[in-house]
């Protein structure tokens, strides 16, 4: 049975006045009124998809009057419907999950919004560690192609110039980060004998690095003034 037929099955368990969605509202002030004449249009043109796959909850109306109409008794209820047109019939329908949840609970469809808000919390929770690891993913790729990159950038130093030529405080960490290729910046800055901090780490990176680009634009002639 598909969700939308288990919550039509609940709401037929209710007793209500409104037999179809054609009965007249006989007190529009009536909240329960206006929950009994949704109930009955829900189980005449309505339905509500699974929400393992995605969020949307319709009613489809026969005429515009019959939409606006609609949308007045939903918005009644502090909910934002919006309309479209298919096939000379109009489409009264709510995508936002918490909307949805509101609606089933106002249709008294209290087993289904609950097992409603089970899914999409569980589908939350899914979306939420998934953003987490692929920005943990990201971050690690990123934090490796820069060790590649300074690795390179060093070894391209100590082949044409050697890295004795270099000024102490670039000399020690350049030597590190070619015995530990893959360390953080963190893990850097704790074997200097220097106390600096990441961001000092990450300064004195970018030096060898301009170094090496002006090596490479010089053909490795000379020792950039940049870096003394």
């Amino acid at each position: 049975m598909s969700f939308s037929s288990e919550v039509k099955e609940e709401i037929k368990k209710k007793c209500f006045t409104f037999k179809n969605r054609h009965s007249k509202i006989t007190n529009g002030n009536d909240a329960e009124y206006r929950k009994e004449y949704l109930m009955a249009m829900f189980l005449d043109s309505g339905s509500v998809s699974d929400p393992e796959k995605f969020y949307h909850l319709e009613f489809v109306c026969d005429s515009k009057e019959e939409a606006e109409a609609l949308c007045g008794i939903i918005e009644s209820f502090d909910l934002k419907p919006k309309t479209s047109e298919r096939k000379n019939r109009y489409v009264v329908y709510l995508k936002d999950s918490e909307a949805i949840s509101s609606m089933l609970s106002i249709l008294s469809a209290h087993r289904s919004m609950m097992r409603f808000e089970n899914i999409r919390i569980l589908k939350e929770m899914r979306e939420n560690i998934q953003r987490q690891v692929n920005c943990e993913t990201a971050n690690i790729s990123k934090t490796v192609s820069a060790a590649v990159r300074q690795t390179k950038d060093i070894e391209y130093i100590d082949k044409t110039i050697g890295i004795q030529r270099l000024p102490e405080n670039l000399k020690e960490l350049a030597r590190l980060r070619l015995e530990r290729p893959q360390a953080t910046l963190t893990e850097l800055s704790g074997e200097l004998s220097e106390d600096i901090g990441k961001s000092g780490v990450n300064h004195r990176l970018r030096r060898l690095s301009r170094i090496a680009d002006e090596l490479r634009k010089s053909d490795g002639a000379t020792l950039p003034s940049s870096s003394v």
